[in-house]
């Protein structure tokens, strides 16, 4: 192979992998409010290396425990919030333990 072939090969190469990298969407945050024992959208679909935020609106704790025990925020007190990145792709139903008929689910692409 001439030598300028395999430079324009690596140039191609290079310049792929830099499209790539930037069409890649930035990570995102994505709320879900805590309000009237209810979460706030009850289903929320994100991609991978998004953040959800649980906001508490209510007058007492709750929390938000993947049935999967993916994560398990404990205890969200009164005007508090919790932060769970998403890592793996899947469907995560998750709920209240406190209050268990509080539930919902991420779908993270």
């Amino acid at each position: 192979m001439p030598r300028h072939a395999s430079l324009a090969a690596i140039v191609s190469l290079c310049l792929l992998g830099a499209i790539a990298a930037c069409s890649r969407a930035e990570p995102r945050a994505h709320p879900v409010k805590i309000q009237n024992f209810v979460f706030v959208p009850a289903e929320l679909t994100i991609a991978r290396g998004d953040t959800v935020v649980w906001s508490n609106t209510d007058f007492v704790p709750h929390s938000t425990t993947a049935s999967n025990s993916a994560w398990d925020s404990k205890a969200i007190e009164a005007n508090g919030s919790w932060r769970f990145v998403a890592r793996d792709a899947g469907r995560y139903d998750y709920y209240c333990v406190f209050h268990p008929n509080m539930k919902g689910t991420i779908v993270v692409r």
